[in-house]
């Protein structure tokens, strides 16, 4: 797939969290390749130092879930720029577990990372956006927001939330000039979607008016129109890239 030529990214800087793998990775790639100065910001510290040194990003070890960490982060990316435009929470652990298996701790555990890590970078990313005039903040969520999904009710409830969490950023920070929106991915193919492994043989997708799995590109450039000034009246909007698996019909594939 072609790389969009997003000219208004060149010399942005950018922040992509979990940008050591899989989505992130992609957004991350597309984000150097367009010309952006990117912080991948990741706890997975050999592969994301990996990945800078191929993009040519700079890496930094961020548990998101701390707020610590942000305020961190957020002095590196001012020492080093001295302004902020782009901040992808991209961020997020998943697993298939049910309601009565899953135990408090792993509930709070993946709640810390998906929704206040998500919550962390909004509010640590206001001071500098507002000191740039203005910026775009990305958070990721998942169709798993959109729909009740069976052995996801943390990952769901995290999701859902993130929705919410969204339209009330967009609202009080669009006066700052600062537009908040979120992505909702369907089933990618990334090591998040197969627990770390690759995507299992004989899958079929058919079901989906698309019939086919997504890719992590394909995420990365809904995420890189709305870093850019393409989308500059665009905020707490909700952008579904899965295939059409939420129209809610079945497919009947063309033979």
């Amino acid at each position: 797939m072609s790389t969009p030529r997003f000219e208004d990214l060149g010399g942005m800087v950018v922040v992509v969290t979990g940008g050591s793998q899989g989505q992130g990775e992609a957004e991350a790639r597309l984000f150097a390749e367009a010309g952006a100065r990117v912080f991948i910001a990741d706890v997975a510290d050999e592969s994301g130092e990996g990945v800078a040194a191929e993009i040519g990003a700079s890496y930094c070890h961020v548990d998101v879930s701390n707020a610590t960490a942000w305020r961190d982060l957020m002095v590196k990316v001012m020492d080093a720029h001295g302004r902020l435009d782009v901040l992808v929470n991209n961020a997020a652990v998943h697993w298939f577990r049910s309601i009565e298996e899953e135990t408090v701790e792993d509930f709070d555990r993946l709640m810390g990372v998906n929704l206040r890590g998500t919550f962390l970078g909004i509010k640590a990313a206001l001071a500098p956006m507002r000191a740039s005039n203005g910026g775009s903040i990305i958070n990721i969520a998942s169709i798993a927001g959109l729909r009740g999904f069976p052995l996801h009710a943390s990952y769901g409830a995290s999701k859902w939330a993130i929705r919410g969490l969204t339209k009330t950023a967009a609202a009080e920070l669009g006066p700052s000039g600062i537009r908040v929106n979120v992505v909702l991915p369907g089933t990618i193919d990334s090591p998040m979607a197969w627990g770390g492994r690759p995507m299992p043989a004989g899958i079929s997708f058919d079901h989906l008016p698309l019939g086919r799995v997504g890719a992590a590109d394909e995420v990365a450039h809904v995420v890189a129109f709305l870093a850019s000034n393409a989308s500059a009246y665009i905020t707490g909007s909700e952008i579904t890239v899965d295939g059409g698996a939420t129209l809610g019909i079945t497919a009947r594939r063309q033979r």
